[in-house]
């Protein structure tokens, strides 16, 4: 047997990792398509509150849903009074949204993909090939970070002040280059052959054990368990784990379930591996950090979306000058603190953690996550705080006024950035880690769904969001709106508030998750010892 194995690997084409070459084509494909799709939708808010005439609501509920040239918009308003300018026509608004689909549809592809795609560039049995992938993940943030500055500044500038027609172009160019490089590097690429469905092999484990759900689970499941491991697979073994017990009855072999030539299962739908479901399990294990992860990305949606809107409210005078900085380009400050803290984190802060704790990393990832978490809740407070103030001299000393919001406050934009750069650095630790938590916890032939994980949850923080903008919309009707078109007249900071609130009870429930998540790959049972012992007679049918 042991030869067959050796002779099937040896037939097998020898990969030829081209790591470093094909970096170029993936981060530049990454970083020309991050540009294109954050150019174009950075600034939406703006778009749709003076092109197409919506009201901040409706403006602020479509960019969480979702996350156009003359006669594809309304007409252009030149009252610019509230209430006063015609709205977009049935299918003006058809147009759009089928644009924004597109945009989803395009991104929802590249993105989950292109994080595993990039590291699969390198090998990851030689130590060369393992520095490659760290070094590819950081410049992964990088372009990111990149690509949201220029989009803040230079790409938000053309638009809001030359020409939205150009400012709308220049995206689309850049989309076109991202697809130029990408296929460039075609024949340096590794392209890694698919290993079936995995999430096949997901319901097939919920299928089987749902089947042998009466038969009663075995003393030693580490020992009795069926487990056989396919030799050509490229996901690592796992040891047992005595969560999630109830999946482990798919693997317990009855007379019934027969075998082939090679070992395998017959009837993949009755009886599973061991392997199988301890890689079910992974993938369940994550979905409550997941969740808390989504909840938490609700701050970093108010901080795109309601921060612009404040923005637009503050006295944005670029010091002494005419120049007012246009009200999207302050989440540059955002990118910044994420920019700057990541190398000082990495070089400075997690050498002296290590001291201290032995770790690698200086603290887990779970741990990394939820100091994330801690400063989202210092930046709703932080927020809240600055609002009340900007609304309280915009009341009784404003700098002039705005026709379609309001009085405009006469104290300096500036003060946003202090929440923005602590949602930055909030995002250094939590949204980081989680790429990586995602990427190492799911099985190996489930990274890009891993990779898919940090985008899903976006989404549905934008979903969650845009439900709890409509539900404080409506709930507030009746006592004087919180989030009125006039921040003046509202009461924002309470919405922030109410954010903070939402994110200490998510952060109790984030530390609940990490104290009973157990890391892929380590083993739990209280019998590690008796598994040691008869590993190897239990493996001998299966080498």
């Amino acid at each position: 047997m042991e030869k067959n194995n050796k002779a099937v690997t040896t037939d097998e084409p020898q990969i030829n990792y081209r790591g470093i070459k094909a970096m170029p084509f993936v981060i530049g494909n990454e970083t020309f398509e991050k540009l294109g799709t954050l150019g174009t939708s950075t600034n939406l808010l703006v778009y749709f509150t003076t092109v197409f005439n919506m009201k901040s609501i409706t403006a602020t509920l479509l960019i969480n849903i979702f996350n156009a040239i003359a006669k594809l918009h309304p007409p252009h308003c030149e009252t610019k009074e509230i209430g006063n300018c015609p709205g977009p026509t049935p299918w003006q608004m058809a147009f759009l949204l089928s644009s924004l689909g597109l945009l989803v549809v395009g991104a929802g592809g590249i993105r989950p993909c292109n994080l595993a795609f990039g590291a699969d560039q390198f090998n990851p049995n030689t130590e060369s090939g393992k520095r490659g992938i760290s070094s590819f993940f950081n410049w992964y943030y990088f372009t990111f970070t990149f690509a949201m500055m220029v989009s803040l500044t230079f790409i938000v500038y053309v638009q809001s002040s030359v020409s939205w027609a150009w400012g709308l172009a220049i995206p689309t160019f850049l989309m076109l280059l991202s697809c130029v490089l990408f296929f460039l590097g075609t024949r340096i690429y590794v392209i890694l052959k698919p290993e079936g469905s995995p999430l096949a092999n997901i319901v097939q484990v919920i299928v089987a054990a749902v089947k042998k759900r009466q038969l009663k689970l075995p003393e030693q499941p580490w020992l009795s368990l069926f487990n056989y491991i396919s030799t050509s697979t490229i996901n690592s073994k796992l040891p047992y784990t005595d969560q999630f017990r109830f999946l482990d009855k798919a693997a317990i072999r009855t007379p019934e379930d027969q075998l082939k030539s090679d070992g395998s299962a017959a009837n993949p739908w009755r009886l599973c591996s061991m392997q199988q479901v301890e890689q079910v399990k992974c993938v369940m294990r994550v979905i409550p950090i997941w969740v808390s992860a989504s909840v938490y990305c609700i701050v970093l949606v108010q901080q795109q979306t309601y921060a612009v809107f404040q923005a637009l409210q503050f006295d944005r005078r670029l010091g002494n000058t005419n120049f007012d900085i246009p009200a999207a380009s302050y989440a540059v400050f955002n990118m910044l603190a994420l920019t700057i803290s990541i190398p000082i984190y990495d070089r400075i802060i997690v050498p002296i953690l290590r001291r201290f704790t032995g770790k690698e990393g200086g603290i887990t990832v779970l741990q990394k996550m939820g100091v994330g978490m801690v400063l989202a809740i210092i930046t709703m407070l932080v927020s809240a705080v600055v609002e009340e103030r900007r609304r309280t001299l915009a009341l009784i000393k404003p700098v002039g006024i705005d026709p379609r919001r309001g009085a405009i406050s006469s104290l300096s934009g500036m003060w946003l950035v202090p929440q923005l750069s602590l949602v930055g650095l909030s995002e250094a630790f939590t949204v980081i880690a989680g790429v990586e938590f995602y990427y190492k916890q799911f099985p190996e032939n489930m990274r890009s769904i891993g990779g898919s994980c940090l985008f899903v949850g976006f989404a549905m923080s934008n979903y969650l969001s845009s439900f709890l903008v409509s539900v404080v919309h409506r709930t507030t009707a009746a006592n004087g709106q919180w989030l009125p078109q006039d921040l003046n007249k509202g009461r924002l900071d309470y919405f922030y508030y109410l954010i903070a609130a939402i994110e200490v009870v998510n952060f109790g429930y984030f530390i609940m998750c990490a104290k009973w998540y157990k890391y892929k790959g380590s083993g739990t049972s209280v019998h590690e010892v008796d598994k040691g012992k008869m590993q190897s007679e239990k493996e001998k049918p299966l080498v």
